[in-house]
């Protein structure tokens, strides 16, 4: 697993883990045919870890960076897209075999509240669908669990009775994070008004702050940054450019940044209405390599990776561009690299590596 020599400047230093990198509600490969997983990534800080995104093989990827869920201190939900929650319920699931702690407190998930009213129609579209669950059609993190819960009830009725489980609640408590009135968050009209950074979570090893990113019309959704004494890292989320994120990064040592190939996006559909709907969103809701190199910029972030790779196969020369707009050190990483985000007061070195 690569790239924490770059960086690291002793064996406690602060890293991600790049569990999965892929993005969309696809099964994905690189550009070499081999699989990519879904978008989630590890923060290891001393002996805990924090958890962005459960994407699709979470639950192995964790195994396979020989990560514990016994460490695992809290889950960071960005928004509520499938690839972004997909294995939350595996997780869910397989926790009460997984940990062996019973006096271990239920790890925290936090994410995003209801959206509180259903998507608008794209203005392309020639009918309406019937919606789903329409007493809450953008249903939030806790609503959620609560609905992966009753989809399961038989397993977990079933383990906790016969064979005496610990329940799901047992393990894990999830929050929806509050929107502060006074930011006049509204989930059609302005879905990343500019704000302050919001303290959602904190413990002896870490801050973590969330702030609104613009990823229209799935909203609300967030960035996320991790401060520890060592270091910081600050992901990004499904956004386009965006100045709340851009105020989020600032100085931070390691930008995970997510990003788009347009020009490969488009040449996958067939269907010409879904073409021209589909592109639409990936305009206004994603980033390109170059914006996320300009991001990255005017964050003076130290060092950026590119993650969530749309579509992952697209060749490293589209995700290279960033470099054009970023002088600093640019990570392409594949599935279980390492990258430390310890503070350094040397300057970084490019390394435009390959995806």
């Amino acid at each position: 697993m690569g790239y924490k020599e770059n960086g690291a400047g002793s064996t406690t230093a602060p890293y991600v883990v790049t569990l999965g990198t892929a993005g969309g509600p696809r099964w994905w490969t690189d550009n070499q045919g081999q699989p990519r997983q879904g978008i989630a990534t590890a923060v290891v800080v001393e002996d805990g870890w924090y958890l962005v995104d459960c994407g699709s093989g979470v639950g192995r990827q964790i195994r396979s960076a020989g990560l514990s869920m016994v460490d695992l201190k809290g889950i960071f939900i960005t928004h509520m897209h499938s690839d972004h929650i997909v294995d939350l319920a595996s997780l869910m699931l397989f926790a009460p075999f997984e940990i062996k702690d019973s006096q271990k407190p239920p790890i925290p998930i936090f994410g995003p509240g209801s959206r509180g009213r259903i998507t608008p129609m794209s203005p392309r579209a020639q009918s309406t669908p019937e919606p789903v669950n329409p007493n809450d059609p953008g249903a939030g993190i806790e609503s959620t669990f609560a609905g992966l819960v009753s989809a399961f009830s038989a397993d977990f009725n079933d383990r906790m009775r016969d064979s005496l489980t610990p329940g799901p609640y047992d393990h894990f408590a999830p929050h929806d994070i509050e929107i502060p009135e006074t930011v006049h968050f509204d989930p059609d009209e302005n879905v990343a008004p500019e704000m302050d950074p919001l303290v959602v979570f904190q413990d002896e090893g870490v801050q973590v702050r969330a702030t609104l990113v613009s990823h229209h019309p799935t909203a609300p959704a967030f960035g996320f940054r991790f401060d520890t004494p060592a270091g910081s890292v600050t992901i990004s989320g499904d956004t386009a450019p965006c100045k709340n994120l851009i105020q989020l990064a600032q100085d931070t040592d390691l930008l995970l940044h997510e990003v788009i190939s347009l020009e490969t996006m488009a040449a996958l559909y067939t269907d010409a209405a879904m073409l021209q709907a589909t592109m639409d969103h990936h305009r206004r809701a994603h980033t390109t390599a170059e914006d996320a190199g300009r991001v990255a910029s005017q964050a003076n972030a130290k060092a950026l990776a590119l993650h969530h790779l749309v579509p992952s196969h697209a060749p490293i020369e589209v995700w290279q561009k960033a470099a054009d707009a970023f002088d600093g050190r640019l990570l392409i990483p594949q599935d279980l690299e390492i990258i430390s985000f310890e503070r350094s007061e040397q300057d970084d070195t490019v390394d435009h590596s390959a995806a």
